[in-house]
Formats: structure tokens, sequence, C-alpha cells
């Protein structure tokens, strides 16, 4: 059995490379309500004059523009950044560092996948930040929580490459999200159809594995003894999940026979976004990302009369007016999705504290390029929505092309995870941004 036969053969579950495995039981309780941080990825870029307000840097005196619009009613807990630049350089073309180094904030290993300009590039050399503050939270027996982040994927490509992954455990081990609503249930909940054969797939397996580990090089033969340990951790959580008592919050009703498919892509986005929501609610996860496509995305939304697809229309010139209303539309969907997700949240009570679970949830949403059709890693929007320690909510900051390694930084600090570099340490040299 070559190494594709075999992973075809493990459970779809098993192929996002998660760490933190086997789960770990939920945390004591804590006098402090929990803090949340969620990453949200759309591509492509973005239109400049339909975004940013017109007053950058005047605090709580600025307009949202048509972009933003769908987020109106929370604009006294957004906190828009501009002047966030990705100063990674090194291997890879824009689309891949500006993906694979927008959360690791460091260089591309050298590699052979090839993109539309610039040097090949393999996978990112560190970790990203969200995982970093994950792996802190799960140290700590206060915060621990089941999985201690989540992964979730909507329409992202069915392959592997920098353009894909924005999220890495470690150097050189991207994380696939769950990009299927079904499979993000079963994982959640244990609610699988066949769940008997699920977890006995490894002893079926065990002969076969005998075979290939011994004829592999040591570092391969560790790779697949973490594989084989992500499935037993995995076949872990699903028995643990059928067997546990009620949740607090009950799992959301997905729609049956639902493909992952370009035109689902509204009702898929829908039933992760609740799938995320119901998770954070019942404290499996402190930490979470949600995908739109990946880099160099080129879905066609039709349901919104665009039959173009979006990285072709982000490649188009600004004069043309056409395209400029069609990306301007695509990104006041991506903008709808962040509201239906803020809302969510908004309408959950935390539990044993004031407020709502949004007011202790800080949601970034963010690109991994500033315009699509340049390319540049400057100006990368960043949209913080909801409330974190140490930031100031309902206004927009400007800054001068500041290394958005320093962001990170604040990030981790507002999650209680104080940190003096993240990725590049040259980047990280005057420390976090500050943003109250």
């Amino acid at each position: 059995m070559n190494r594709r036969e075999l992973l075809r053969t493990l459970p779809p579950l098993a192929l996002p490379f998660v760490s933190g495995l086997p789960s770990l039981r939920a945390a004591p309780a804590s006098k402090k309500p929990p803090q949340r941080l969620i990453f949200m990825f759309s591509p492509n870029g973005i239109v400049p004059p339909q975004f940013w307000p017109d007053q950058p840097g005047a605090g709580d005196a600025f307009a949202l523009k048509p972009i933003l619009q769908p987020l109106a009613a929370y604009k006294d807990r957004l906190l828009m950044l501009k002047g966030i630049s990705n100063k990674i350089r090194g291997d890879g073309d824009g689309h891949q560092r500006g993906m694979s180094c927008l959360l690791t904030g460091i260089e591309l290993y050298a590699g052979n996948i090839m993109g539309g300009g610039g040097q090949p590039a393999g996978w990112a050399k560190g970790p990203s930040i969200d995982q970093v503050i994950k792996d802190q939270l799960q140290a700590d027996p206060t915060t621990r929580t089941r999985f201690g982040s989540l992964e979730f994927g909507v329409n992202v490509p069915d392959r592997a490459d920098p353009w894909t992954r924005w999220v890495y455990a470690a150097a050189n081990k991207p994380v696939a999200p769950m990009n299927d609503p079904a499979q993000v249930l079963a994982r959640l909940y244990g609610q699988t159809r066949g769940r008997e054969h699920i977890t006995s797939i490894l002893d079926d397996l065990s002969g076969e594995l005998a075979r290939v580990r011994s004829s592999l090089p040591p570092e391969e033969r560790a790779l697949l003894e973490e594989h084989a340990t992500l499935v037993r951790g995995m076949e872990k959580d699903i028995q643990e999940a059928a067997a546990a008592p009620d949740f607090r919050h009950k799992p959301p009703a997905l729609e049956g026979n639902l493909t992952v498919d370009n035109d689902n892509m509204p009702r898929l986005s829908k039933m992760q976004i609740d799938l995320l929501v119901s998770a954070l609610a019942n404290d499996m996860a402190r930490v979470a990302s949600l995908q739109f496509t990946a880099s160099v995305g080129g879905t066609k939304m039709r349901w919104l009369g665009i039959q173009e697809g979006h990285h072709d229309l982000s490649h188009d010139p600004d004069l043309k007016a056409d395209s400029q209303e069609k990306l301007t539309k695509i990104n006041v969907w991506f903008a709808e999705q962040l509201a239906y997700l803020a809302q969510k949240l908004d309408a959950i009570p935390e539990p044993g504290h004031s407020g709502t679970m949004l007011d202790h949830t800080l949601i970034v949403w963010t690109n991994e390029l500033g315009k699509g059709n340049s390319h540049s890693l400057d100006d990368i929007p960043f949209v913080c929505l909801g409330r974190a320690p140490g930031l100031k909510m309902g206004q927009m900051l400007a800054f001068q092309e500041e290394p958005h390694n320093r962001l990170h930084l604040t990030l981790a600090a507002a999650m209680g995870v104080p940190l003096k570099t993240h990725g590049k340490p040259e980047l990280c040299s005057t420390g976090p941004l500050v943003l109250s």
C-alpha cells in the first residue's frame, strides 16, 4: 500500500492535521468569562474605495463604506485597522505568501509549488498565531477545552498547497480546515452514520499499517504514527461525544444530502457558522478559524448574479467599472457572513456572566491581499468585531506599513498569552500594536 492509497483508506476526519490529540477533558470552572478568538478569511483582496472610510485615523468619527454596511449594527464594536502590511518576502508569489504567511508571520520553505510569479515555494516555516495561542491555553487547566481550536472551511478547494492553507500547527505542518458540515457535526457531537466503521478503521488496517511501517524511513514512519494517533484521538472524540450528557446548546440541524460545491456555498456557510457557534457555546474550543475558499479562490457567485470567477474579476483593472461593482458585491456578501456570525454570538447570553458571547469574543476578518490586481501585501484589511481586553472598539486606526506580526502579538496578549515575538523576530522588535 503506497502513501496515497493509505490516505484514501483513512476516514475523512483524519485528513486535517491538527494537534492536541487525544482530546482533553473540559477545563475546570473559571470565575472569569472565557475569552474567544475567531479568525475569518476571504480571498483576492478588496475594493479599497468601497471598503476604507474616508477619515483614516479619525477614531470613532468614520462612516462605513458600502462593503462594511452589513456591520452597521455593530459599529460600536468594530475596530478597523489600516496600514498593516505583510512584510514577509522570500520564496513564493504574492498569493502564496499572502495566504500561508498571514497568520504565521514567517517565510515559506523553498519548494516545488510554482505560483504565478516569484520563486516556487513550500509550506511556512513556523506555526500560525491561532495555534500558538491555542497551545498556551491548552497548557493551562483553567482554559483547557476539549479541542483547543477548531478550523472550519467553506468551499475550500480539494487540494493542499500554500494557497489553500493559512493555519499551521508547526513549521511544515499545515492544518486542513473541516470543509463538510456533516463531518464537522460527526467530530463535534459523534452523530454520524456508520460510526462503528470509523471506530474500527485502524484495527482493520493493522496488518497493512505494520507492513507499511516496516518499509518506511524513520521520518516517514514518524509521520505515519502521527496520522494513526490523530485517527485514534478522533475515534475517542466520537465515542465520548456519543456517550456525553446533554450539551448546554443542542447541535444545529443540518440539511441532508447537501454536496460541498460552488452553488451551495451560501447554505454551507450558514451551517458552518451555526456549527462554529454551537461548539464555542459548549466550550469545546476558545480559538477557531473560518476560511472561505482560498487564495486565488475562483468561486462563481451566481447567487449574486455574477457569472465570472472571483479571482478573474480581482485581476481586472480599476477602470473597469462593471468588475469593480461585482467585486464590491462579493465583498459585501463576505461582510454579511461576518454579520451573521456576530448575530449568532450576540444572541447567546454568557452563562454565569453579564453580556453575550459576542462581548467575550473577538472576530478578526482579514484577507491575503490588500488589492487583488496589484497583489499588494500592504494595507491588508483587518476588521475586528466583538470585544477583547486591551482593544478599544468603535474606532478606526491608521498606521504606516506596520508589520502584521505586531498585531499578532496584540491579539495574543488579548487572549492572555503574552508573547515577545511571533514569526520573524525582527518584525516584532517594537512590540505589540497599541489598540486601546
